[in-house]
């Protein structure tokens, strides 16, 4: 039998990973951070904002949320909305771009902001004829 275990024989990987490395994939910081991680490293707790929507304890903010999202998807037969439609959403709620951003997206777009009170810029329903 010539084809016997080498053990000094690399064996192919098949796609696998090697993982006796020592290396932890987890510990890799991404190049430019741009605070959407949500990984908690040791040491690093849940917000309050957080916690408490996953103890089951909404704010009434998330909860408005929730139930604006929900009405959306029986409303328009979506039972997944793309992104447009959330965004519509969130205009229609009141939210407005009206600060910097706390993200850091780098040259990728370009922040702005605007008056509280602009309007959300979805489209509305048209009026009945009369």
């Amino acid at each position: 039998m010539s084809d016997s275990y080498d053990p000094a024989k690399p064996e192919p990987s098949y796609g696998m990973q090697e993982r006796r490395t020592g290396e932890d994939r987890r510990d890799v910081t991404p190049a430019s951070p741009t605070n959407l991680e949500r990984r908690r490293g040791p040491g690093r707790r849940l917000t309050d904002f957080i916690r408490s929507a996953e103890e089951g304890e909404m704010s009434r903010e998330q909860y408005m949320w929730l139930m604006a999202i929900d009405a959306f998807k029986r409303v328009n037969g979506k039972p997944f909305p793309s992104w447009t439609d959330v965004l519509e959403v969130a205009r229609k709620l009141g939210y407005r771009k009206t600060m910097a951003s706390e993200l850091n997206l780098g040259s990728r777009c370009e922040d702005w902001t605007e008056r509280p009170d602009s309007q959300s810029g979805v489209n509305k329903e048209a009026p009945e004829d009369e």
